[in-house]
């Protein structure tokens, strides 16, 4: 089946559903107003790639071949900022910049072996500046490592200005190589679907 940026509206609609009616009874960090711009990074993604990425991943594990039941079924019974599935090669972790040694340390791996596959990390713009990141980089272009670091920008350092947070006037690897960098306004609350407050 396709993906479009239709279905991927829908199946966040349902998990935010969901999680409003208490079904769902663990964080959730929902996707929206990003559909067409992942849509058009996962077409040079090839199956044989890896994904790595943060607590907001849904759209990713979609997009990379996971069932939408196996998904939902997954975000249901607690997942949605931990999601792994080794079929698929996709990882998250909801630590802030946990993903990030652990997707370097298997692009190493791939470059060791002479492999064709890729790594693709995901992360937010606030994780983005963070020294974590920022080493991995500078490790990943030294080595020349099979790894393409993607950060998705909703300037938000949860509920704050990641801007403000860093006193930064632009973001440090925005333009650099290796890097994609996309804008996106979230529709949603940093956590949640803004109906039910969970603590």
């Amino acid at each position: 089946m396709k993906i479009t940026a239709e279905s991927l509206r829908s199946f966040e609609e349902r998990v935010a559903d969901s999680f409003n009616q208490a079904k769902i009874r663990a964080p959730i960090h929902l996707h929206g107003n990003n559909e067409k711009q992942l849509i058009d990074i996962f077409n040079s993604i090839k199956s044989e790639d890896w994904i790595f990425s943060s607590w907001r991943s849904h759209y990713h594990c979609l997009l990379k071949g996971v069932p939408e039941e196996q998904l939902y079924n997954d975000i249901l019974s607690g997942k949605s900022i931990n999601l792994i599935y080794p079929d698929y090669k996709i990882y998250t972790s909801a630590i802030v910049g946990g993903i990030i040694p652990i997707a370097l340390g298997t692009a190493i791996g791939l470059k060791r072996k002479k492999s064709k596959e890729m790594v693709h990390l995901f992360m937010g713009d606030m994780t983005s500046e963070t020294g974590i990141a920022h080493e991995a980089y500078k490790y990943s272009l030294a080595y020349k490592l099979p790894i393409k670091f993607i950060i998705e920008c909703n300037n938000k350092s949860v509920c704050t200005d990641t801007m403000k947070v860093w006193n930064i006037k632009e973001y440090t690897l925005k333009g650099m190589p290796n890097v994609e960098f996309y804008d996106y306004d979230l529709p949603w609350p940093h956590a949640g679907a803004g109906v039910r407050v969970q603590f």
